[in-house]
């Protein structure tokens, strides 16, 4: 970093910030630029705010990708360099933080998540390890809900149980209720009888095109997948919840999952399904003093999308805190679930998988986001599936062109090399789950080898210049970018199986990822991402050096502070 003076630097300073003011996307009109941020200006005296010194600092600045200290004015950065250089900005008023040679990287950006947090705080927890535990934890709901209320289970994972649920498993709990057992996947529930018997659906029911009740020796063993579970939402009674009542559950809920992302060192999320109820969740949240990561926000919810239309709002109308993003629609399965659509079955198995949407469906839902200046976000696992939303994106591309829009594939799971190279040709986005290698691993022998070598393929991707970010899609995964991180360096699972090692990073290239990629991922990497002079001042101090542990302990990497905007989020002062 070149010697200045504090008087020449704060000369200059507020300048450099206004080149990193937030751009909209091409062909983005007035109504929703008028609310991108603006610069902050230099207060009288304009010494920074904070300093930190003495750190291993990870900029994800290409320009100058190390440094050892940065300082902070009105929640930007607006210097990263040496120790010395940065001290001589320093006033008695400024707080100096001495990082004590621990790693100092951008705060982490997750860019596929359903942050809720009204069931981790209100719901039945079902993410226990035996039939016994579940059996338990329903019955104790059941027995203090009226007759015929459904009782519901959430965060439950099949591959990580004693032995299958079963339909019978869950009567044995309670057959005076409805009970759904949600995977954590989101694409398939366990039912009991009583929620079959409800609903009329019987051994002879047959499939529907975009879903499947699963059976075993001709009967219904509890498992439905996909779109054949909308069957079960029409049926039984639900908790009576006030509109103040829910509205409280989802501020409460939304800060909760803050203060969790917050503690594994997300300074942004990307939510991927937000609803009209978690967009004010997030302004609640936000009015509370409660939100303390900054959301982009994927419209899922139809009549949200159709509100945001008659209002002439797109993508990118927000602040620094809350961004509306792109439209959000599901075309297959799951990758977890093992019901994603390929276009060669599952191991042992004639089963290829589940479409959710057909061909003309995605033309007509991408065309009219697309001709609204909507980015678009289709999840798409399977490499059949993949294909079609590509050919969708080409569709609108060619009718509407739009060079930067960046639509994206959500979870982009199984590619190959043509899949690949038309991703790139149309500037599409994939977002490969990024700690699935780790925590799913037993489920990877039903894909078999060759195809996990092409599935969350960030080394392809990387290759072919494809800014390629992470993403949990919590629940399905876990958020913490550590074992995130681990997960893509090593390949390697709970178990220490290695799944697809053609397809490893490097630690600055899982770094890459997790922070400026991220924020491309939402045309914002002019506004954060980086440690850059005029960015948004989002950091995370880790306890020790990613670069220097064992790959295999990563993940046990304590997030020591995160910083939002200047600010430290985490570890929460108490007062």
């Amino acid at each position: 970093m070149a010697k200045y003076t504090r008087g020449e630097f704060l000369g200059f300073s507020a300048a450099l910030a206004g080149a990193f003011t937030l751009g909209r996307l091409p062909g983005a009109q007035q109504t929703a630029s008028a609310q991108t941020p603006q610069p902050q200006q230099t207060a009288s005296g304009g010494e920074p705010d904070l300093i930190v010194v003495n750190g291993n600092v990870f900029t994800s600045d290409t320009a100058q990708p190390r440094a050892e200290a940065f300082a902070v004015k009105n929640g930007r950065f607006v210097a990263v360099g040496s120790s010395a250089d940065v001290r001589n900005l320093a006033t008695r008023r400024t707080q100096v933080i001495d990082a004590e040679r621990m790693t100092v990287t951008p705060g982490f950006i997750d860019a596929h998540s359903h942050p809720s947090g009204v069931q981790e705080l209100y719901g039945v927890n079902t993410n226990l390890r035996t039939v016994r535990e579940i059996q338990a934890a329903i019955k104790r709901k059941a027995d203090n809900t009226a007759p015929e209320t459904w009782v519901v289970g959430f965060m439950f994972d099949d591959t990580k149980l004693d032995r299958p649920l079963t339909r019978k498993d869950l009567d044995e709990a309670t057959t005076e209720h409805p009970v759904s057992v949600a995977h954590r996947g989101g694409h398939t529930n366990f039912y009991n009888s009583k929620a079959f018997e409800l609903a009329g659906i019987t051994n002879q029911t047959p499939d529907p095109p975009d879903g499947r009740f699963f059976r075993e020796n001709g009967e219904l063993n509890g498992r439905v997948a996909e779109n054949a579970r909308n069957v079960f939402n029409r049926v039984g009674k639900r908790e009576t919840l006030t509109p103040e009542q829910q509205r409280d559950r989802a501020r409460k809920g939304m800060a909760h999952m803050s203060r969790l992302f917050n503690a594994a060192g997300l300074t942004s999320v990307h939510n991927a399904g937000t609803s009209q109820d978690a967009i004010l969740a997030y302004e609640d949240c936000r009015r509370n003093g409660e939100l303390t990561h900054r959301a982009y926000m994927m419209i899922r919810s139809q009549p949200a999308f159709n509100g945001l239309k008659a209002a002439n709002i797109y993508t990118g109308f927000g602040d620094e805190w809350i961004r509306v993003g792109g439209v959000k629609f599901v075309a297959d399965g799951s990758a977890s679930e093992r019901t994603m659509r390929m276009s060669t079955p599952y191991v042992g198995t004639n089963d290829y998988g589940i479409l959710t949407m057909t061909q003309d469906q995605l033309y007509e839902a991408i065309d009219d986001a697309h001709s609204h200046n909507f980015q678009v976000g289709v999840h798409a696992n399977g490499d059949v599936t993949i294909d079609m939303v590509l050919k969708a994106y080409e569709r609108a591309l060619q009718k509407w062109p739009d060079p930067n829009r960046r639509h994206r594939i959500e979870h982009c799971t199984l590619v190959n090399p043509d899949l690949i190279r038309r991703i790139k040709a149309n500037g599409v986005i994939p977002t490969p789950f990024w700690t699935y290698v780790y925590y799913h691993g037993e489920k990877w022998s039903e894909y078999g080898d060759e195809k996990v070598k092409w599935m969350f393929a960030h080394r392809s991707f990387l290759d072919a210049g494809i800014r390629v970010p992470g993403a949990s899609d919590y629940t399905p995964g876990p958020f913490e970018p550590v074992m995130a991180i681990q997960s893509m360096v090593t390949r390697t699972d709970y178990k220490g199986r290695v799944w697809g090692a053609n397809q490893k990073v490097t630690v600055d290239e899982a770094l890459t990822i997790a922070t400026i990629n991220g924020a491309y991922a939402s045309s914002e990497e002019n506004l954060k991402g980086s440690m850059t002079a005029g960015k948004l001042a989002d950091f995370v101090f880790l306890e020790k050096d990613p670069h220097v542990v064992p790959p295999n302990e990563i993940m046990n990497i304590k997030i020591n502070r995160t910083v939002v905007g200047g600010k430290t989020v985490y570890p929460v002062e108490r007062t």
